[in-house]
């Protein structure tokens, strides 16, 4: 049983000393006031990883020394002794300095000793439950769970038939509802498709129109070009006849056909 916490520079505790007794006991106050450092200290003592930022703005150092009254010929006593530590009849005292550099030494029994000592020691001192270590207890898992084991071995049987139907409804239900989910997939895709058709029927396209299309788009998207050819084509056709100074009519006619040619890609009229 712990008895006595001792704590100096440790977070936003100067000096303080808690006095423990037996059986169950519970810190609270305000935000702020110290909480989590005491049970920062207590993990201390009981083998957890040191941490420099815990130690007091300023200060070279913390410590921390918690006493303990112990069965002297126990279990924790023996490990004690293993360890090199010395008992004072039942009495036992822990201590641990952690230094702003973050060394940290600790001491069993009086002896300076490594930090797993501590963690050996941990679970026959003392339990710690933390602000949300219980969270677990609002689960409805968590609470049917203890309620069964409540209900002892008369209820084993009752539970078994009962968790294996109730496991096959919800094979069952999830495969109703992918089935579901299908024919919900399968209802959007109709309609769309039924709209889809409802577009087409609208538009009315006729075999061949879009082809047609094709070549009319090719023709306005190149129509200066188109509009260039022809009327160079057509100047040469009806240039008029000069007798000092006219080409024959194959040269006219030869120069015309490569006017269109070079946009005759745009428009296969040509």
């Amino acid at each position: 049983m712990i008895e006595e916490l001792v704590i100096r520079d440790l977070g936003v505790i100067a000096e303080a000393t808690l006095p423990l007794g037996p059986g169950f006991t519970a810190v609270t106050g305000e935000t702020g006031a110290g909480k989590t450092m005491v049970v920062t200290a207590l993990g201390l003592l009981l083998g957890d990883r040191a941490d420099a930022g815990t130690v007091r703005l300023g200060q070279p150092q913390s410590s921390v020394e918690g006493r303990w009254v112990i069965d002297p010929n126990g279990l924790v006593a023996e490990r004690v002794r293993e360890a090199g530590g010395d008992l004072d009849g039942p009495e036992l005292i822990l201590g641990r300095t952690v230094s702003s550099e973050g060394r940290s030494r600790a001491v069993v029994g009086g002896r300076s000793a490594p930090a797993g000592v501590l963690s050996d020691l941990r679970s026959a001192l003392v339990v710690v439950h933390g602000q949300s270590d219980q969270v677990r207890l609002r689960s409805a898992v968590a609470q049917r769970d203890a309620l069964d084991r409540f209900a002892g071995p008369e209820l084993t049987e009752v539970l078994g038939l009962y968790q294996h139907a109730f496991h096959r409804w919800q094979a069952n239900q999830l495969e109703l509802d992918r089935l579901a989910a299908e024919r919900d997939l399968r209802e959007r895709e109709a309609d769309e498709l039924r709209v889809a058709l409802a577009l087409i029927e609208t538009v009315a396209p006729q075999p061949g129109e879009e082809t047609e299309l094709t070549e009319r788009a090719e023709r306005l998207g190149n129509l200066e070009e188109l509009r260039l050819g022809a009327a160079q084509a057509r100047e040469l056709l009806s240039a008029e006849e000069n007798p000092d100074d006219a080409p024959d009519v194959i040269a006219l006619l030869e120069g015309a056909r490569r006017a269109l040619d070079r946009v005759a890609l745009h428009d296969p009229a040509l």
